[in-house]
Formats: structure tokens, C-alpha cells, sequence
């Protein structure tokens, strides 16, 4: 998994050049609960295609500890929104207003 750095001022300079930063922050937040949302379907689906055995005494099936394995060394859904936030891939509208409006 990738190292993360988050430089608060870095963060809250690149932010407040688009807004404020309060707003920026529900955007983000917002941005990492769609980003929660889709790892859940994403994992749900790889799941539902898992064939579980009737027999509980074998322990975990291992292709589920396999996936699940996979989906962990994602990065978190936070760190996700910030990227685009700062890459300037996130386009939001709060309380009617923009970011480049105030």
C-alpha cells in the first residue's frame, strides 16, 4: 500500500484557494462516502460470485480471505477524495454556491 502524507497547511492552502475550506472539507467527505459506496458494491459482487461451502468445520473459505485481502490494500476512501480534491477532480456546489463563485 502506498504511503500518505498530508501536510495540514499544504492541504488547507490548496483548499482555501478554492473555497472555503469548511465547504471543501463536506465535499470531501461526501466524495469518500461515493467512494465507500462503490468499494461495498465492488466487494459485494466479487462475493456473490464465491462459492460457500455447507461445511462449517472447515474454517474461512480461502478465495473469500483472498478478495478480501485484495479490497485491503486499496486506499482509504479518505485519502481517495483529498487526491482528487487537491488534482482538482472534484466539481461541487454547496448552498448554492461554487468554490470560484465566493
Amino acid at each position: 500500500m502506498s504511503t500518505y502524507i498530508v501536510n495540514p497547511v499544504v492541504v488547507r492552502a490548496e483548499e482555501s484557494s478554492k473555497g472555503s475550506i469548511y465547504k471543501s472539507i463536506v465535499a470531501m467527505g461526501m466524495r469518500a462516502r461515493q467512494v465507500n459506496d462503490q468499494i461495498k458494491t465492488q466487494i459485494s459482487e466479487r462475493m456473490a460470485d464465491v462459492i460457500i461451502d455447507t461445511d462449517e468445520n472447515e474454517g474461512p473459505n480461502a478465495d473469500q480471505i483472498a478478495i478480501s485481502k485484495e479490497f485491503d490494500k486499496l486506499a482509504k476512501p479518505t485519502f481517495i477524495a483529498m487526491k482528487e480534491m487537491i488534482d482538482g477532480q472534484i466539481h461541487f456546489r454547496i448552498d448554492g454556491i461554487t468554490p470560484d463563485s465566493e
